[in-house]
């Protein structure tokens, strides 16, 4: 009877297959997604707040997944500038804690808002199953008359006041000229007299 015997491989056999696994590499492995937990801006990017008013923009953010899938019961938080144009929420606070919706959503509203000017951005943060990100919504804060609340006078631009004193004074001024014209060798008309003041224009006859 014959055995097969086993027999070595020569070492330059060995030398080959060590340069082709330097060369090729070890092999590939699957590799994770891409992505993770991605939070967008709904509304408020860009709004411009009245201080002085009551009732401004809100701010809504979306907690989505690398597939764009909202989340619901994602952890919310939003942060307002310390000093300069900034103000507080509702709670008194300059952070202001949440959660998502059924829609992904989270929304702060009902800021009180400092009476400084100027550029203002809010900071916003996101978490949910280990993974965390932020924006940042850019937001302009100025000074503007009350709407609520006042006068009707007190929300009217200075141009719209004078524009309305000069057409006052120009139709007391023609109707002088009207009644010039017409009373021939009677008793003249008195002109009347335009008062203007700084809020007000009022038209009445000599005293």
């Amino acid at each position: 009877m014959h055995f097969l015997s086993m027999t070595k491989a020569p070492p330059s056999f060995v030398l080959i297959v060590l340069l082709l696994t330097n060369l090729l590499g070890p092999p590939a492995t699957a590799q994770p997604p891409s992505g993770g937990l991605q939070l967008l801006i709904v509304e408020g990017d860009g709004a411009i707040n009245n201080v002085k008013q009551r009732v401004n923009r809100e701010t809504i953010v979306q907690v989505e997944d690398e597939n764009h899938r909202p989340i619901a019961g994602a952890a919310v938080i939003f942060f307002l500038p310390n000093q300069g144009p900034g103000g507080t929420f509702p709670n008194g606070s300059t952070t202001f804690t949440t959660t998502t919706n059924a829609q992904g959503q989270a929304t702060v509203r009902g800021i009180q808002y400092n009476q400084q000017a100027g550029p203002m951005q809010m900071r916003v943060t996101a978490s949910f199953g280990g993974q965390t990100a932020s924006l940042i919504v850019n937001q302009t804060n100025m000074i503007g008359p009350a709407t609520a609340g006042g006068s009707s006078s007190a929300g009217m631009s200075a141009g719209t006041k004078w524009l309305i004193i000069a057409a006052i004074a120009g139709g007391a001024a023609a109707a002088g000229i009207v009644a010039g014209t017409h009373g021939g060798g009677s008793t003249a008309t008195p002109t009347p007299t335009v008062t203007i003041t700084a809020g007000s224009a009022t038209v009445g006859a000599p005293q």
